[in-house]
Parts: structure tokens; C-alpha cells; sequence
């Protein structure tokens, strides 16, 4: 009876997100179109990643609200459609994860995606990636990674597991808000993975002092986490003008700005803004084309940032 009553709502929740969604303008199965657009290649692979991606903490976290996930949805089109292929999530993002698997069931499973999630527990780890592959809708996730270093002792064997099972294509560890460093760092030296997944922005710049040579030194790919500081640096940015020698430099707006301080770092491989816009999520994707500042350039943007 429970059993029934729960499908029963399951199934009138999709309809009323399918029924928003239906005014979108997407077709199923669209290619991702051809843009000249800034790559990265992962040092494990050689593989060439848009040097931008897509999180989804807070703002994929819509539950059933209908409205919610035909946003989030718009949101992963504008994406796809400008390049974008990394989508970052994890277990402990709410709703998340459902919120990305409606979405690319609506958008017809887009080629290219390269799925990124977590495990986040100190027990069975592998059930938790088996659900976190259900809420995606997929076979099997291109990378995993043990979220803020929780029980990472036990997590990464289990990954490299995967990893050689061919159930994974790389592994990593995650950190945020600039903390335990000093136990990444003792990570990067000693183990072998793919990614490593930090804070970084304009403002937060501690990993610079050695966990970014580091991951370099140690061929370790780098997802920048944060880039905009859950959101505070940017809305302080935009109520400041763009300085005329940013705009002389290529630099079109505070996006632009602050994503390509982050992936001129030569050790960055890609940040993950989130956003709920779609007009927020083209102009982060925009900062994926053009030109990367040169290290005198990035000196003076931190500097006029310090100034602020």
C-alpha cells in the first residue's frame, strides 16, 4: 500500500516537471556544438577536459518542486550546449543528484558528460556510490571522489578497486573552505589518484603554497571548488565597475574575471561554479573561451582585489 502510494506521487511529480520542461526549447540527443573553448588535459589520462564545469551544492537542491527541476534543467542545457562537460555532485548536496539525473533523462543523456560525485561515509562506501549511480540514472560514474577526506583510509582502496574493475575511469579526494590542507597535502605526497578537488578563487589563495605545485609535481589533475566563494565574492564584485585595464585585457565581465584568475593557474584542470540561471551559467561558460592571463596580469588582478 506504502509501495503504491510513493510511486503514485513519484510518477505526478514527473509529469508536472515534464509538463515544465516541455516549454523548454531542447531537443533530445542535440550534439554538444563545436566552440573554440579553453581545454585542460588530465595528467592520467591525456584526456581534454573545458577547463569549466558545472556543481550542484545548494543549487540543485530542489527536491520534487517542479519549477525547481525545470530550472536546474534549463541550467544543464545552457551548459551542454556551450561546451561544458564535467557535472560535480555529491551525496551529502540534498537532493541533488535526482535533480541531475531528471535532468539528463530530460535532455536526451547528452554525449560527452564526464559524471564526478563523492562518497561521503564511514561505512559501506561502495552501496553509497551504487545509490548515488541510481539518483544520476547511469551505468557508472567517469570519477569519484572521497569526499572531504572522510574515512579516506578505507574509501580510496575501494576506488582503486573500481578503478581496476573498469567501474571507474579516475578517483580523488576533496576538500573545502581551504581546510585540512596539511592532511591533503600528506595524501598528495603519498597516494596515487587522478583528481584532487580544493578551494581556490581570488580570495582564497593558501593552496598555492604548496598543494598546487604539488598536485602539478605529482601529475595530479585540479578541481577548484568555490571559485566564487559560495557567492559572496562575486555579489561584492558586481557591485564594483569592471577596471578598464581588465576589459583592455579580454576580461568582458567579473565572471570572465574571477574564473580565469583560477584556470590560467597552469596546475588547474577546472572550476565548478553553481548556479541556478541560465544567463549565470552562459557567463561562466563564456569565461571557457578566449585568452588566459599571463602571470603579470594575474598578479595585478589579485592586487585589485586586495585593494577592494
Amino acid at each position: 500500500m506504502k509501495a503504491g502510494i510513493e510511486a503514485e506521487r513519484t510518477r505526478r511529480v514527473f509529469l508536472k516537471s515534464a509538463l515544465a520542461t516541455a516549454m523548454l526549447p531542447f531537443a533530445l540527443n542535440y550534439p554538444l556544438k563545436a566552440l573554440e573553448r579553453i581545454v585542460k588535459t588530465v595528467p592520467a589520462s591525456g584526456e581534454a577536459l573545458p577547463a569549466v564545469g558545472l556543481g550542484s551544492w545548494i543549487t540543485f537542491n530542489v527536491g520534487d518542486d517542479p519549477t525547481g527541476l525545470a530550472r536546474s534543467t534549463e541550467v544543464m542545457k545552457a551548459f551542454f550546449e556551450a561546451g561544458g562537460r564535467l557535472i560535480d555532485s555529491s551525496p551529502m548536496y540534498g537532493s541533488s543528484q535526482s535533480t541531475i539525473g531528471f535532468g539528463l533523462n530530460a535532455l536526451g543523456r547528452p554525449e560527452g558528460l564526464i559524471a564526478a560525485d563523492k562518497v561521503w561515509t564511514s561505512g559501506d562506501g561502495e552501496s553509497q556510490i551504487a545509490e548515488s549511480t541510481r539518483h544520476w540514472g547511469i551505468n557508472q560514474f567517469s570519477l569519484v571522489q572521497v569526499h572531504n577526506l572522510v574515512d579516506w583510509q578505507q574509501h580510496l582502496p575501494m576506488l582503486r578497486e573500481m578503478k581496476q574493475a573498469g567501474a571507474l575511469r579516475y578517483i580523488g579526494v576533496t576538500t573545502s573552505h581551504g581546510r585540512r590542507h596539511r592532511e591533503l597535502e600528506n595524501i598528495l605526497s603519498s597516494q596515487t589518484i587522478d583528481f584532487v578537488q580544493l578551494t581556490y578563487n581570488l580570495a582564497d589563495q593558501d593552496a598555492e603554497n604548496r598543494l598546487l605545485p604539488l598536485a602539478q609535481e605529482r601529475g595530479v589533475a585540479v578541481i577548484a571548488n568555490r571559485p566564487y566563494q559560495g557567492g559572496r565574492l562575486i555579489r561584492a564584485l558586481k557591485r564594483e565597475p569592471l577596471p578598464n585595464w581588465a576589459t583592455e585585457a579580454g576580461l568582458q565581465t567579473w565572471a570572465d574575471f574571477a574564473l580565469k584568475y583560477i584556470i590560467s593557474h597552469p596546475a588547474l584542470t577546472c572550476a565548478i561554479p553553481a548556479t541556478t540561471r541560465v544567463d549565470h551559467v552562459q557567463e561562466n561558460m563564456a569565461a571557457c573561451t578566449g585568452e588566459l592571463p599571463e602571470p603579470n596580469l594575474r598578479r595585478r588582478m589579485v592586487a585589485y582585489i586586495e585593494d577592494l
